[in-house]
């Protein structure tokens, strides 16, 4: 079997887009999603029928898919920065009605928090957005001590291949045993790298391996689409496009 293994999407239907062509001339058969579906991007009606379309298909929930459907926020953004707050707000409102209105809203609120899966060669495999058991929290980044990695409760998660999301920040190292991988972000890059990164997943009952891609896609187009579809956050995302943090 071979699986595109990607997150944080983020509503970005351009960067989504090329992301599955890559995956399709890669020739995936089976699609895993590790969540940050629709919020923060100008198209998250179109991206999340695009990803309810998709084959095969596996998907968990992200911290901002939950933000979408209750309204919460962040409790990364400051405290001392209304402005950043009110546009958050903003952005989750706009995207739950869009998302609402597309006719993906039960389908966002029933998405699992996490998703196992055993590989063809017995290896057990945990998909979840920040870290094991969790959708939101400080993640899993590289600059963790082996030490830190297992406080967030890697050895004890049952896998011994972990996929994780939410940073935006790539990873892939292995602890007590168990490989975790970072993959990246589709969208709202916070890292040099700005193309849109995905992982590709080869397994067969002689083992797996794993291919750490990118997609290029035009993030300008992105930036425009933000205000030509009366986004009423657009100027905050923009920057975000710039490589500011997520949230």
């Amino acid at each position: 079997m071979k699986a595109a293994v990607f997150s944080d999407v983020h509503g970005n239907l351009i960067a989504l887009d090329a992301v599955l062509a890559d995956a399709a001339d890669a020739g995936v058969d089976e699609y895993w999603v590790a969540g940050d579906l629709v919020a923060h991007g100008p198209h998250p009606a179109a991206t999340i029928r695009r990803l309810m379309e998709l084959p095969n298909a596996r998907f968990v929930r992200g911290n901002t898919d939950r933000y979408v459907l209750t309204g919460q926020v962040s409790a990364m953004i400051p405290a001392d920065d209304p402005k950043m707050l009110v546009a958050a707000v903003r952005s989750f409102a706009w995207t739950r009605g869009a998302v609402t209105s597309g006719g993906g809203y039960d389908w966002l609120a029933g998405l699992p928090v996490e998703w196992r899966a055993i590989l063809p060669d017995g290896t057990h495999a945990l998909m979840v957005h920040a870290s094991p058991g969790l959708d939101d929290g400080p993640g899993l980044y590289e600059s963790l001590t082996d030490a830190e990695l297992l406080d967030a409760g890697v050895a004890e998660a049952g896998a011994q291949l972990i996929f994780v999301g939410h940073t935006h920040r790539p990873m892939d190292r292995v602890v007590a045993g168990v490989r975790v991988v970072n993959l990246g972000s589709v969208s709202l890059p916070v890292t040099d790298e700005r193309r849109a990164m995905w992982t590709l997943l080869e397994a067969h009952e002689s083992g797996f391996k794993l291919e750490h891609r990118f997609a290029d896609y035009d993030i300008e187009a992105v930036r425009s689409a933000l205000d030509t579809g009366h986004h009423p956050s657009a100027n905050w995302l923009k920057g975000k496009f710039q490589g500011a943090a997520a949230t």
